[in-house]
């Protein structure tokens, strides 16, 4: 418990006495308990605090423990590949036109005249080494399966909202797809010396000459690909109840394009291109969702720009985001 007579100073406690004998006590108590009260909701605001910057560094350790575990996996299969072409040089057989000479100039003229000696036969040599190549084949062959057997045992990489690059974009102008009526095309600025194309399919809600000059949140990660003829450079995303009822996720008041936005939960640098073959968007799609506030987030963790505030939907709440 806390020393409550040591909370003010005893000169202080005089001079109400002294200002108003008959209520001084009733006043001091009350300075008291609002001291104990305000030092007790301080306490409590340092707790959440802390509970806070703990949460944010266990995320961040089990990040790195993942890294790390990628990059010991990625090791063992260097190693792996290393031995495999490293084989042992093969036997050393014996010179045998060397051995001939050595044989005539030993035994006398006369002997050799009336004995030659005979070459080997090579086949036999021959058909040894096969056998040798062979055998050390399918030595390296039963290694490689061993390697990618314990390989395969190992821990995965980590996938969670964290790999996914998405900022801050202004659309600077937008114009319909020459050979899709469902599609457009937009230049959007997200921070970088150029604008990007993206190409997009939005509902018939949307009028695409709304869309100029207006900000938007972007994948900016993805691998760019062609879509009915025109390169696509990063995915707009998009919150939706049907393919008809959609509208832009929209960043907070006083974004500029390139913020980042991140996910208190999940920190890290997001990958510098997402490998189609992980399918890393596929996995987190169904995650990614808006709440009964019209609040974008990932498994309960909000889309945030940090500092200015979270990413939301303009009317649509309880619907995904794609």
């Amino acid at each position: 418990m806390d020393n409550t007579d040591n909370l003010f100073h005893p000169s202080l406690e005089a001079a109400v006495m002294k200002l108003d004998p008959e209520d001084g006590e009733q006043i001091m108590e009350y300075f008291k308990t609002h001291a104990l009260l305000t030092r007790e909701k301080a306490l409590l605001q340092a707790s959440v605090r802390e509970q806070k910057k703990l949460l944010v560094e266990n995320a961040k350790l089990k990040k790195d423990i993942e890294q790390l575990k990628t990059q010991l996996q990625e090791k063992q299969r260097r190693r792996a590949a290393k031995s495999l072409l490293s084989t042992a040089p093969p036997p050393q057989t014996p010179n045998l036109t060397s051995t001939m000479a050595a044989n005539q100039s030993s035994s006398p003229a006369g002997a050799t005249a009336a004995f030659p000696v005979n070459p080997l036969p090579s086949s036999s040599s021959s058909s040894h080494e096969r056998r040798d190549k062979h055998s050390r084949r399918r030595k390296a062959e039963r290694k490689a399966r061993s390697t990618s057997d314990l390989l395969s045992l190992g821990v995965e990489s980590q996938v969670d909202v964290s790999r996914l690059d998405l900022r801050v974009g202004r659309i600077l102008s937008v114009r319909l797809h020459p050979l899709a009526e469902a599609m457009i095309v937009q230049e959007v600025d997200v921070g970088e010396n150029g604008p990007r194309t993206v190409v997009s399919k939005v509902g018939q809600e949307i009028i695409p000459e709304e869309l100029q000059g207006s900000l938007a949140v972007l994948l900016c990660n993805v691998k760019a690909c062609k879509l009915k003829g025109v390169v696509s450079q990063a995915r707009l995303l998009c919150c939706c109840t049907s393919d008809d009822c959609v509208e832009l996720l929209v960043p907070p008041t006083g974004s500029t394009p390139g913020d980042r936005v991140t996910f208190l939960n999940y920190p890290g640098e997001p990958d510098r291109e997402l490998q189609s073959k992980e399918k890393v968007w596929e996995l987190l799609q169904p995650d990614l969702q808006v709440d009964g506030r019209g609040v974008a987030n990932y498994k309960g963790c909000s889309f945030e720009v940090k500092g200015k505030g979270l990413c939301r939907a303009p009317s649509l709440t309880n619907c995904i985001i794609r």
